[in-house]
């Protein structure tokens, strides 16, 4: 099995709540707009701090994305029609039909609200429909409880720790906690965390 990376690249979802599409150099400006709050980064592996780190952020996001390798889409939250943060497809793995969402921010303003689920479920909903996928993980710091209970949130089990997995910004050692949806999970936990 293999995915077409460019339907992919070019596939816009939305709901009510949010539009997702690829991240361009345009975001720039709405990025920029929320990306200044530190919390934003305290548990990422990128850190933006600064115009050329936000540039860099960017370019990076662009180049995964054309690359295959990691598809990067920009969180457009449609009440507002602001910037809201990213998230991403990476660890493709077609012919096991294995994804991974993550690399996801939210800026502070959209934290805590319908944001985080509303895009979750349309990714999940691409996965599992569109992609035909049967797995769908999540990894985080096992240090950032806001994620953890977010991933508990939307349905997904907690699968263990990788120890050690990862250097952060600064030097320290991340250990990695994994979760995921299964295909036949993905009926029931659509219908009682995505309504």
């Amino acid at each position: 099995m293999s995915w077409n990376i460019p339907n992919l690249l070019n596939a816009t979802l939305e709901n009510d709540v949010v539009k997702l599409r690829r991240i361009g150099i345009d975001d720039k400006a709405g990025f920029a707009r929320i990306a200044d709050d530190p919390d934003s980064w305290t548990y990422m592996v990128s850190v933006v701090q600064d115009e050329p780190s936000l540039v860099a952020f960017l370019e990076r996001a662009i180049a995964d994305s054309l690359a295959g390798t990691r598809i990067v889409f920009a969180i457009i939250d449609k009440a507002s029609g602001r910037f809201a943060g990213t998230t991403a497809f990476g660890n493709l793995a077609p012919a096991d039909r294995r994804i991974e969402i993550g690399w996801s921010w939210l800026g502070a303003p959209y934290r805590g609200t319908r944001v985080n689920r509303a895009t979750k479920g349309l990714l999940l909903d691409y996965a599992f429909g569109e992609l035909g996928c049967e797995r769908v993980e999540f990894k985080t710091d096992v240090l950032n409880a806001r994620a953890r209970a977010g991933l508990k949130a939307i349905g997904a089990t907690e699968e263990g720790v990788m120890r050690s997995f990862n250097f952060m910004p600064g030097g320290r050692r991340r250990d990695a906690i994994y979760y995921s949806i299964l295909k036949a999970e993905w009926p029931d936990v659509r219908a009682t965390r995505f309504r």
